[in-house]
């Protein structure tokens, strides 16, 4: 079998690069050793940046993210008690984000891929990755006790953190930057109405919570824990008191609790591969980068890495602009790492540190003190969070920054 794009992984990564090269006519197949079932499953993000929610659209998956999606124009900031507003439209010109969930996100994706014929393999296993610095590239997967052979002119690696795109890398034709953190996100789904009419983000010296939700009536909710905490030793009546404690007090009060319906924990870091490229093999998504969730960037800027591919090989096929195909890391590197940096300042400034000493937690009060009080301060807040623009991927004199953009 020959395709003109290899992707591999059906998340919503994955998926959305499909729908797009779909509909400008490039021939994709995707593969995916999970079952579609398991990959529903997955509980993720909610907040859409307006550059991704503005990609759902150009992809035609927009209906019913346009009917249930929620639109927020803002966020809340509680400290220690004291609540501010960021207003996010106001301070970017009119940007907003959109609360509505990765999950149902991926179904819409799956539902156009399925009527569009275009084909994924899912349950594919063992998928290898063959001379991906070669202009033919290849993958080996198994199915049905068979192994298939899937040739290709690209490779997007799709398959998040653990997948086998960037294993198949070199150790020494990257480069890792990493930072762990020393706590986690105890976080609970619950069909609850929301608290607040937008997002909370608490910081308190018992730890860090965020009120997130998902619709007017289920909720997703997160207080800060310790790095080593299991899931069992935390009761929902355990779960609610901690962040009724984490709260200002009239949210608190108005707090409505109820069984949860998922709970899990989830460990934060910051990482970052370079580059995002070898040869033909193009790394999209958490495949070359995680941040905190802290900025809610994770999926957002995996749809920057499927937008700037994408707009990439359409100029290859349509225009025969090859030439392209090197700019791909050198300019999602410099988004990523902007959103790195704004998903590293919140998590800095509204978590607890447990080595934090008395003059470094009076520095992080002090600085945050000072941007939540300035307008500069909020707007600088504001436009991070509703996402920064995408470049375009034509060249541009003044984006030339020294970043790794080698394909190795």
């Amino acid at each position: 079998m020959h395709t003109s794009v290899a992707i591999i992984g059906a998340g919503p990564s994955g998926l959305l690069l499909g729908q797009l090269l779909h509909r400008a006519g490039i021939s994709n197949v995707i593969l995916e050793r999970q079952t579609p079932e398991y990959v529903l499953s997955r509980i993720r993000a909610g907040v859409l940046e307006q550059g991704m929610v503005d990609l759902l659209r150009k992809a035609g998956v927009d209906q019913r993210m346009n009917a249930e999606g929620l639109v927020h124009d803002g966020f809340e900031l509680a400290l220690d008690g004291r609540r501010v507003h960021i207003d996010l439209k106001g301070l970017t010109g009119g940007k907003t984000v959109m609360i509505y969930g990765q999950t149902e996100v991926t179904r819409d994706l799956m539902a156009a891929r399925q009527a569009a014929g275009a084909t994924t393999v899912y349950q594919a296993a063992d998928v290898r990755i063959h001379e991906p610095k070669s202009d033919r590239p290849w993958l080996t997967y198994e199915r049905d006790g068979q192994v298939h052979r899937l040739e290709c002119d690209y490779i997007a690696g799709c398959d998040g953190f653990h997948g086998v795109s960037r294993q198949s890398i070199p150790a020494e034709a990257m480069e890792i930057f990493e930072r762990v953190y020393p706590f986690g996100w105890l976080g609970i789904l619950a069909d609850t109405p929301p608290v607040n009419e937008e997002l909370v983000y608490a910081a308190h010296a018992r730890g860090f919570a965020l009120c997130s939700m998902r619709s007017p009536t289920r909720t997703r909710y997160y207080v800060q824990v310790d790095a080593q905490e299991t899931v069992e030793n935390w009761s929902d009546e355990r779960f609610w008191n901690e962040l009724k404690a984490r709260l200002p007090q009239d949210l608190a009060e108005k707090l409505v609790t109820g069984p949860s319906i998922e709970k899990s924990i989830a460990p934060l870091r910051s990482f970052v591969v370079e580059p995002m490229q070898y040869g033909r093999m193009f790394l999209v998504g958490d495949a070359a980068h995680i941040v905190p969730p802290t900025g809610a960037k994770g999926l957002n800027l995996a749809a920057s890495d499927v937008s700037t591919l994408f707009d990439i090989l359409q100029k290859v096929y349509h225009e025969g602009r090859t030439e392209l195909i090197e700019r791909y890391s050198q300019i999602c590197l410099r988004r990523v790492w902007k959103a790195e940096r704004f998903s590293w300042w919140m998590t800095s400034m509204l978590h607890q540190f447990p080595d934090a000493d008395a003059f470094s937690q009076r520095i992080t009060a002090t600085e945050l003190d000072y941007f939540v009080s300035s307008e500069a301060g909020r707007r600088t807040i504001a436009e991070n969070y509703v996402g920064l623009p995408y470049e375009p991927v034509e060249p541009q004199a003044d984006t030339d920054l020294p970043l790794r953009s080698r394909c190795a």
